[in-house]
Formats: structure tokens, C-alpha cells, sequence
């Protein structure tokens, strides 16, 4: 069960303690409920590809970790935590400006006001999303999927993580036949409620097909 469900929403709740968090805060009524969460899909969907043609990176990916929004009745305030924030640094703020208007035309509520914050996150490689961006990238440079599923676990050796668990499923290298390849390091405990897991599904679109990349990764045990 515990590879079958997203670890997030499986910890949220719980009578143990929440070890994870939202990514989204904000109530709706239940006909608006729908309403709220393809507007959250706009607003992260408008900032992944305003990063990844205005601010891409030498390395290849966006290095977004998450993104979170916080709704009130007359703002909207958005919380980007990105790895590698030094592309942002020269012109950080005419690139806010400019986000913020483009991510202000995906909507049409103009009684709330937009706020978007960049937030750095000490150990990049220690964040799921930027793991599965980094092998997406090496997998479409035609790098060995074994090989790139060493070197993303190589990368969180400098984190403080106890355990990660790389898996990609698709038409690997090209053959025929679809399978499901993994690999673990250290311990990645999924059905313990206790443990904080941090996870995330990726795609790759590749000359081949479209392979799935999911990433667990055990962040400590409260």
C-alpha cells in the first residue's frame, strides 16, 4: 500500500501527528472546490514554464523543489522554493514583476492581489523534485538509466537523509517492452505513519517514449 498512494496525502491527518504539510492552504466551499484546485494547477503550471524559458539554468533544469499558495480572500500569495537561486539574484526583480503578471492573466479575479516570494533551500539534492529533474536531464543526454540512478543517490549522500529510493518505469533504452527498474539506499520505511517522506512523480518525454520517474526519499522519523 505504501508505493500505491502519495506519501504526502497518506500522512496528512493522521491521529499520530502530521509529519507533512500542505502545499496548498485555502478553504472552498464544495461547488468551489474544483475551481480552486485547476487555478492552483494554472498558477504552478504558468511559474514551471516561465523558470524554464526565461531562467534556465547552465545545468539544464529549473531546480524548482515545491511550490506553495496561500489564498486569502483579497491576496494570493505564492511561496517558490527553488535550489539553485543564483540565476535570480541579477535580476530578481523585474523577473518577479514579470512572473507576477503573467501568472496574473491565467486568472480572471482582479479583487485579489498577487504575491510571489523566493524562498532558497539550503540542500537542493536533498528535495525529490530537483533529484528526478537532474536524471531527466541525463536520461534525455542518452546517459545509462543505471548509471544515472547511482549518481542521483550519490547526490543526497550530502544530505542528511537516511534513505532514498529511485524507480523508472517506461521503454528503457528503447526495448520493445516496458519494465519497471529501482534501486534503494538505506532505509525508505512507507508505511510508517511516523516517518516523513518526501516523494515525487516525474515524466520525461524521450525519443523513445514517455518514462515515469518516482522518487521516495526517508527524511527523518519523528
Amino acid at each position: 500500500m505504501g508505493q500505491k498512494i502519495n506519501p504526502l496525502g497518506f500522512r496528512l491527518g493522521t491521529t499520530l501527528g502530521t509529519t507533512q504539510s500542505h502545499h496548498s492552504f485555502w478553504f472552498a466551499q464544495p461547488k468551489n472546490y474544483s475551481l480552486g484546485l485547476q487555478e492552483d494547477e494554472k498558477i504552478r503550471d504558468c511559474i514551471k514554464n516561465y523558470v524554464q524559458k526565461n531562467m534556465r539554468i547552465s545545468s539544464g533544469f529549473e531546480g524548482i523543489a515545491r511550490i506553495e499558495i496561500k489564498k486569502r480572500i483579497d491576496l494570493i500569495q505564492v511561496i517558490i522554493y527553488i535550489g539553485f537561486p543564483n540565476f535570480l539574484i541579477e535580476n530578481q526583480t523585474r523577473g518577479i514583476a514579470e512572473l507576477q503578471m503573467n501568472v496574473q492573466k491565467k486568472f480572471n479575479s482582479v479583487n485579489r492581489r498577487l504575491n510571489i516570494a523566493i524562498t532558497r533551500v539550503e540542500k537542493p539534492y536533498g528535495q525529490p523534485n530537483i533529484l528526478a529533474e537532474y536524471m531527466a536531464v541525463q536520461l534525455k543526454n542518452r546517459v545509462s538509466f543505471r548509471k544515472a540512478m547511482k549518481k542521483t543517490i550519490e547526490l543526497t549522500e550530502q544530505t542528511n537523509t537516511k534513505g532514498i529510493q529511485v524507480q523508472i518505469a517506461g521503454r528503457i533504452d528503447g526495448k520493445e517492452i516496458a519494465r519497471v527498474e529501482w534501486i534503494r539506499e538505506g532505509r525508505v520505511p512507507l508505511q510508517t505513519i511516523r516517518a516523513k517522506i518526501d516523494h515525487c512523480s516525474y515524466t520525461i518525454r524521450t525519443i523513445y517514449g514517455v518514462l515515469g520517474i518516482k522518487i521516495w526519499i526517508f527524511v527523518d522519523e519523528e
